[in-house]
C-alpha cells in the first residue's frame, strides 16, 4: 500500500465525488479510479458506496480513513523533518497543549526562538490529556503539555513554572458571586459545567465525601464554550482561572475554590524521542528559561 494511493483514497474520501477528486489531486477520472479499485482488492474489503452523484464510504472505509490520516500526517512529519536537518534558522514543531493560561510561558519561548530562527513554523493541537497523548505516542507531536503528572516511565516532562487554579465561572448577579470562594457544599446540586477530565480527577479528589451530592449538568473540552452556557443561566463552571473574560463587562464572575486547588501543568515528551534539530533547541530553551526542575533523564 502506497503513500501516494491513501492520498487518492482521502481526496476521495473528502470530496465525496471522483471527478472533482481527480480534479484536485491533477490526475484522470479513469486513472483515480483504477487506483481505487486496486485498493479494494488489496485489501479485500469494499471502501466506497457508490450513488448516482456521489460516493460514500463504507463502514470499512471509515476505518481505512482514520488510519489514513494518522499515516499521511506521520509521511508529512517524517519528509519536514529530514528538510528541516540542516537548517539551523527554522524547522517545523509539533505541540499539542491543554487548555491554560500557563501556555504563555510556552509562546513566550516560542516567540523568543523565532527571533533566532526566523523560518521556524510551529503548529499546534489542542485537547485533553487521551487527545494529544495519543497523537503524541503515534509520533505527530514532538511536545505536548499535560493537567495530569505524566507516566515517568513513558515521557520526559518539565513542569510549567506557576500551577492553575480553579474556581466558579457564574453570572456576576449570583448569589454565589457574594462569595469569596466557593466550598463544595456551596456547589451541592447545582448544575455544574466542566471537563470530563477534571470532573473525573480533580474535582472528584477536591470535593472528597461531597464529591456524590455535585451534579454534572455538562461536559465541555473548551472553557469558552461552556462559559457561554452560564451566560444563558444553564450552570455553574468549574475551570481555571484567566481561561475566561469575567471582567465586570463580561457579566460573568469568577470566584476559586476552596480548599484551594491547583493543578500543575507538564511539558512532557517521548523518553526515547529523536528531535529535529529545531525541537532539540526548543527544549534545551525549556529548560534553561523555566525556573522548576523535572524528569528531564
Amino acid at each position: 500500500m502506497e503513500i501516494r494511493t491513501l492520498r487518492y483514497f482521502l481526496a476521495v474520501a473528502r470530496e465525496e465525488n471522483m471527478t472533482r477528486a481527480a480534479a484536485k489531486l491533477h490526475v484522470t477520472q479513469p486513472t483515480l479510479s483504477k487506483t481505487l479499485k486496486a485498493l479494494e482488492e488489496e485489501l479485500g474489503k469494499k471502501l466506497f458506496e457508490r450513488h448516482s452523484f456521489s460516493i460514500s464510504l463504507t463502514q470499512e472505509g471509515v476505518l481505512l480513513r482514520d488510519r489514513a490520516e494518522d499515516l499521511i500526517s506521520m509521511a508529512e512529519k517524517i519528509e519536514q523533518e529530514f528538510h528541516s536537518l540542516n537548517d539551523v534558522t527554522g524547522g517545523e514543531l509539533y505541540l499539542g497543549l491543554a487548555e491554560s493560561y500557563q501556555i504563555r510561558y510556552l509562546a513566550r519561548e516560542i516567540r523568543k526562538l523565532k527571533e533566532t530562527c526566523p523560518g521556524l513554523q510551529y503548529h499546534i493541537t489542542s485537547g485533553d490529556t487521551e487527545q494529544v497523548t495519543e497523537k503524541l505516542d503515534k509520533g505527530l507531536l514532538d511536545f505536548a503539555v499535560l493537567c495530569d503528572a505524566p507516566d515517568p516511565e513513558k515521557y520526559s516532562y518539565v513542569p510549567l513554572p506557576e500551577g492553575d487554579i480553579w474556581g466558579v465561572i457564574m453570572p456576576a448577579g449570583a448569589p454565589l458571586a457574594r462569595k469569596e470562594a466557593v466550598s463544595a457544599a456551596d456547589l451541592a446540586g447545582l448544575p455544574l459545567l466542566t471537563s470530563e477530565q477534571g470532573w473525573m480527577g480533580d474535582i472528584r479528589r477536591w470535593a472528597g465525601e461531597r464529591y456524590k451530592n455535585l451534579r454534572l449538568e455538562g461536559s465541555f473540552r473548551l472553557a469558552y464554550n461552556a462559559s457561554m452556557f452560564v451566560k444563558e443561566g444553564l450552570g455553574y463552571q468549574l475551570s481555571f482561572a484567566k481561561l475566561v473574560d469575567t471582567s465586570p463587562e463580561s457579566g460573568l464572575a469568577f470566584r476559586p475554590l476552596t480548599p484551594p486547588l491547583e493543578t500543575r501543568l507538564y511539558l512532557i515528551w517521548n523518553r526515547y524521542q529523536t528531535f529535529t534539530p529545531i525541537a532539540a533547541r526548543f527544549l534545551q530553551q525549556i529548560q534553561n528559561s523555566f525556573t522548576h526542575g523535572g524528569n528531564t533523564e
